[in-house]
């Protein structure tokens, strides 16, 4: 996971891609939030228990400003696997950022947006922080709730999915296609932050020809995941090839090798070697050693 998270945090830490996300999934594609109003937060924040300085770490995290004025905070959490301590882990990222405000002149509220990157089974763990947890009858009404706000990314209306406008639109594309087809068709749309978006899905899918492709982006020339895919084809073929010259020359070898086996194996049985002696030395059953001295005769 470790991996997976700093690879998505490269991605959607440009602002024209956090934006993106949060315009399509919270407000159904309208520009309520612009790229330009965007300000990095410390994904980090601290807190103290048993009398020690312990930390917690969001994935993604950015200020909402209008002017000099914060709206908001909103944090991104990436899954690939559904978690059912989610909303225990939810509460604790934004409870930090409310007790970090204690200190400001102002309030503004905060959002998570757990995406879950899973397409072979839904999420299908509790969302909310009743559900992780046995309440007896008499507490439930003193109890707070907290839910998570998740969006299965791979189970989205194709029709939300084409909101996006950012890379993250070819991100989306390709887990529903892979939810609903087992394959991926790409589409024609250019990729603004290339290596990061193959980075992602050479992690989250763990083919690794997206990151060669990647490695080879120094070079130019990749427009489009149609670029992308005819790079993996084309290296499929060239090492297709070398594989099948490789084994041409090991089973000319292999050949090779049979052949003085069995010269051998004739010549001692003419000089009148012992069968079984003659079948150890060259490591064939004894059948074989007569087969090829009858095929001699």
């Amino acid at each position: 996971m470790a991996e997976k998270d700093i690879t998505e945090k490269v991605l959607e830490s440009y602002n024209d891609v956090f934006s993106d996300i949060v315009n399509v999934l919270l407000f159904d594609g309208k520009t309520v939030i612009k790229a330009d109003e965007l300000e990095d937060q410390a994904p980090r924040a601290y807190y103290k228990a048993d009398g020690k300085i312990r930390e917690i770490e969001r994935d993604v995290a950015k200020r909402w400003k209008k002017g000099n004025i914060r709206v908001a905070c909103i944090g991104l959490e990436n899954q690939t696997h559904p978690d059912p301590d989610m909303p225990l882990r939810v509460i604790g990222y934004d409870g930090a950022e409310y007790r970090a405000q204690l200190n400001d002149k102002s309030h503004y509220p905060v959002i998570t947006l757990v995406l879950y990157f899973g397409y072979e089974k839904h999420w299908g763990q509790p969302l909310s922080l009743k559900a992780c947890m046995e309440i007896p009858p008499e507490f439930d009404r003193y109890v707070n709730d907290y839910k998570v706000n998740l969006f299965e990314i791979a189970y989205l209306p194709k029709e939300k999915a084409e909101m996006f406008q950012s890379d993250f639109r070819i991100v989306a594309d390709y887990f529903i296609q892979k939810r609903e087809h087992g394959d991926y068709i790409p589409s024609p749309q250019n990729i603004q932050h290339v290596q990061e978006t193959l980075q992602l899905l050479s992690v989250m899918t763990r083919d690794h020809r997206f990151e060669e492709v990647c490695n080879q982006e120094a070079k130019g020339g990749i427009r489009n995941m149609c670029d992308v895919l005819d790079r993996i084809e084309l290296k499929g073929r060239q090492e297709g090839r070398r594989e099948g010259r490789q084994e041409g020359r090991q089973e000319g070898l292999q050949e090779g090798q049979k052949i003085a086996k069995r010269e051998m194996a004739v010549s001692l049985a003419s000089m009148g070697f012992p069968m079984e002696k003659i079948a150890e030395a060259a490591k064939v059953d004894v059948e074989i050693i007569k087969q090829w001295i009858a095929e001699e005769q």
